[in-house]
């Protein structure tokens, strides 16, 4: 798909404007990267200060200890998320998971990132099950539980596939290796 730019806004929530005002950037949008990534020079802007250093796996396998700053708001359109960073790198990177916490998609015939549509006006995601929610104390009820839910996202089963293991048989025509 090659690479896809979008304007974003940083804050730190832990200051007060004019100091925590937020700061407009062009950052890179990777959804093979998981979180942040600010250079050195946006966390000393945004006065982010290290709370850990973590180890991060670049793509080409090498393992770093960097480190690890926020709070930070981030902000696209009418969405925004608070998240920490890793700060590495000469430009803003923002991964998969400060999209899906801010329901943001990738528009793939226009290269841009956009709202979710099927979620225009707040953000919306997928969190557990029903059941697990009223056992937690919810005040849901079983029937809201049962209402369909239309999601754009794939569901994964967190069991492996109990036919995975048995062998496949041969395609007629095709000699098994």
């Amino acid at each position: 798909m090659g690479l896809i730019y979008a304007h974003f806004q940083l804050r730190n929530p832990l200051q007060a404007p004019p100091a925590g005002t937020a700061l407009e950037v062009r950052a890179l949008v990777d959804t093979g990267a998981l979180m942040l990534c600010v250079p050195a020079s946006v966390a000393s802007q945004l006065g982010l200060r290290e709370l850990e250093r973590r180890e991060v796996t670049l793509a080409d396998g090498g393992k770093h200890s960097v480190p690890y700053v926020g709070p930070v708001q981030l902000s696209f359109g009418n969405r925004s998320c608070f998240v920490g960073a890793f700060v590495l790198g000469q430009q803003v990177l923002v991964g998969a998971i400060p999209l899906e916490d801010m329901d943001l998609v990738i528009a793939p015939a226009t290269r841009k990132v956009v709202v979710n549509p099927l979620s225009p006006d707040i953000p919306s995601g997928i969190v557990m099950s029903a059941a697990r929610l009223n056992a937690a104390g919810s005040a849901w009820s079983a029937a809201s539980a049962r209402a369909p839910v239309a999601s754009p996202l794939r569901r994964i089963s967190p069991t492996p596939c109990p036919t995975a293991s048995r062998p496949r048989p041969a395609a007629q025509g095709v000699t098994p290796r």
